[in-house]
């Protein structure tokens, strides 16, 4: 019984990974398959001739309408189209603001040769003595957005555990920061996991493997003068 419960432990370690990233592969598709194929042309949706739904479909389809629409984008005609898109939204008080916002985020999330935070560090929250991660967004200049002059300090977010997408933006001063030797995507897994996931577990990850027991042959070669 030893020796089984020792293969289950092993089994689990290989196949829960595996079961969660199919599962979210699988989330990932079916969802785009909600959306889109309501929407997409009897005529080019392959359901509609096979006896059985083919899975990714909708997600096929979103990633060429996105890709035309980029080339579309790139000449003359693409941008005027923008443009006058823009002009129409300037027009609209609540929806300029939420257009522009999140064009803003988009372009610096996806530009290249940028990087989304410069560092990790740890800061003081909600009391002293009680340390919370924190995603260092930029330096902000001596008296930028109407800070003290002479004072240097960072834009910090500081996401939620285990949504780091939501969260909390401050404005701290430099030595009330202290900056850690990791880097953002490990700082990532350790705020989703809760603590669980820490910078270096990988490296450990051979010692914290279930021990097996040992077939007989194996466990008499082990003993002080065995075989």
């Amino acid at each position: 019984m030893g020796r089984l419960r020792g293969y289950f432990l092993a089994g689990l370690v290989v196949v829960v990974p595996i079961a969660i990233t199919i599962w979210l592969a699988w989330w990932f598709i079916s969802l785009f398959d909600r959306w889109v194929k309501p929407l997409i042309p009897e005529i080019y949706n392959p359901d509609h001739y096979l006896p059985f739904t083919v899975p990714g479909v909708g997600l096929l389809f979103t990633v060429v309408v996105i890709t035309l629409i980029g080339a579309l984008t790139a000449n003359l005609l693409g941008r005027s189209l923008i443009a006058w898109w823009e002009r129409i939204l300037d027009r609209m008080p609540v929806l300029r603001s939420i257009y522009r916002g999140s064009k803003q985020i988009v372009h610096t999330a996806f530009s290249r040769g940028t990087h989304n935070f410069r560092s990790v560090g740890l800061m003081e929250y909600p009391r002293p003595g009680v340390h919370v991660v924190a995603f260092i967004a930029r330096e902000l200049d001596s008296g930028e957005l109407g800070m003290e002059p002479g004072t240097p300090m960072y834009a910090c977010f500081m996401p939620t555990t285990p949504n780091p997408t939501s969260g909390f933006l401050f404005f701290v001063r430099q030595e009330q920061v202290r900056i850690l030797d990791i880097s953002v995507e490990d700082a990532a897994k350790l705020v989703i996991s809760a603590g669980l996931v820490v910078p270096g577990d990988e490296e450990r990850e051979d010692e914290a493997q279930p021990a097996l027991p040992l077939d007989d042959e194996d466990a008499q070669g082990a003993r002080p003068g065995g075989a």
